[in-house]
């Protein structure tokens, strides 16, 4: 078994134009002295990380990852959680989602998405160039405003629009097998990709392909009322990156899983800091050195209640608590007596 690496913080949260969180360097030596081993890199803020630069410059990567190092900081993966939610819009998001797109791409779904597929092969390249096993993203979507079938949605609507996801990421897939890179979606309500049955459904149309992974965030399921320890038995093979998030689900007679549009204070289910929601991380945790995860434990940080500098100061040290130093032996070793095929037989009452 492996030790799961960490803590590790998701910067997208964090970013800002005020230091310390307004460049690589000094945002490193804040999550440094928080206790964090490993960033997780918004691929979108040019205030951290110049993505075309990386995918084509192994002298910038080796000097980012060098910069990191002298920190004591690994980059755990890059995102494109923001490119990846552009790879399929639905129009009636066309005005909101504009805004996560290049200024000269908007207000042209078709230009903004093929700058959005530009980018995620770009992120493909640079995470091979810094030594990166696994990506994070989104998969945006196209049949999500028909989540809930009322009116009763046409016949076949859902599966056109997964094979249109798919004929869309294949190529992407592609890219990322060639670099041999994981892409890890975030399993995420908004998503096509939301639950375990989505995600099946797209593995399928994408012929089971072997870099269409996921990134394993139990707050969303919270929030979706799903099982998330028996998501981590069925899809573990697949689950290549972990956003450690904490949430809370306390519906009322007034509101339920869909939250009556409040605000995010006022919902029944909402992110809370770690330790402050309902997530049982310790089986979690426990669930990932069962299935031998190698990868990164990164605190995504979102609370519409505390600070985000406390919530990434309690992060590092609730995800150094959580992570299990996995054995390399059996906790019954002192008793073992020793043993050969003859003494198995007598034991049995089988003639040797």
């Amino acid at each position: 078994m492996k030790t799961i690496k960490g803590p590790a913080i998701f910067l997208a949260q964090f970013a800002g134009d005020e230091a310390p969180f307004n460049s690589l360097d000094a945002i490193g030596d804040w999550v440094a002295s928080l206790g964090y081993k490993g960033v997780q890199i918004p691929s979108w803020d040019a205030r951290l990380f110049d993505l075309a630069k990386a995918a084509e410059s192994q002298d910038y990567c080796d000097e980012v990852k060098g910069r990191l190092g002298a920190k004591g900081l690994e980059i755990t993966e890059l995102s494109t959680h923001l490119q990846g939610q552009l790879v399929a819009v639905h129009p009636a998001y066309d005005v909101q989602f504009d805004g996560f797109a290049a200024e000269h791409v908007r207000g042209d779904p078709k230009a903004r998405q093929e700058w959005a597929v530009d980018q995620l092969k770009l992120a493909a390249k640079a995470s091979k160039r810094l030594g990166l096993n696994a990506h994070a993203t989104f998969s945006g979507a196209l049949a999500w405003p028909y989540v809930y079938p009322w009116p009763q949605r046409p016949a076949g609507l859902v599966e056109d629009a997964f094979e249109e996801l798919a004929r869309r990421w294949k190529p992407i897939l592609d890219t990322f097998d060639e670099n041999g890179v994981d892409l890890a979606y975030e399993i995420h309500p908004g998503e096509d990709l939301h639950d375990g049955a989505t995600f099946e459904m797209f593995l399928e149309r994408v012929g089971d392909h072997p870099r269409a992974n996921i990134l394993y965030d139990p707050s969303h399921f919270v929030l979706q009322q799903l099982d998330y320890l028996a998501f981590l038995d069925i899809y573990h093979e697949r689950v290549k990156c972990f956003h450690v998030k904490d949430a809370e689900f306390r519906p009322s007679g007034r509101m339920g899983v869909y939250g009556g549009y409040q605000s995010w204070v006022d919902r029944p289910g909402r992110f809370r800091s770690l330790g402050d929601g309902q997530v049982d991380f310790a089986q979690i945790f426990s669930k990932m050195a069962q299935y031998d995860f190698a990868g990164w434990a990164v605190l995504e940080w979102e609370c519409a209640l505390k600070h985000p500098e406390a919530g990434a100061a309690e992060g590092a040290p609730f995800i150094a608590d959580h992570i299990i130093r996995v054995t390399d032996k059996a906790f019954d070793d002192f008793a073992d007596s020793g043993s050969d095929r003859e003494v198995n037989a007598r034991i049995m009452g089988i003639g040797a």
